[in-house]
């Protein structure tokens, strides 16, 4: 196995170029956004994001599955942020293909 090394200022440039390349156009917005908040309400930006995705869950699951109950949804909102380990083998957690 090879011993690492310091990276040369070259190097973590080019890194910070492909990661910076990477992103798409909202996504920088975002990010450009994010750092003109202080940095004390950051975790509020985060907090809210999260509930958009919680509450765009709920919503199509009631449409999917308009029979079950608040307290189920709810239950299945949970499953699905939530992985699942048994012993070795791992499941993605339901609706999991939306978050991708």
């Amino acid at each position: 196995m090879a011993e690492k090394r310091p990276l040369t200022s070259e190097e973590i440039s080019a890194l910070v170029n492909r990661i910076a390349d990477a992103f798409a156009s909202e996504d920088r917005e975002e990010v450009e956004m994010l750092a003109k908040v202080p940095l004390g309400e950051r975790w509020l930006v985060i907090c809210r994001k999260s509930e958009e995705v919680h509450a765009d869950l709920r919503n199509k699951l009631r449409k999917d599955f308009p029979e079950l109950s608040m307290p189920e949804i709810n239950m299945k909102v949970l499953r699905s942020l939530t992985p699942v380990r048994m012993g070795k083998s791992y499941t993605e957690p339901a609706y999991h293909e939306y978050f991708g």
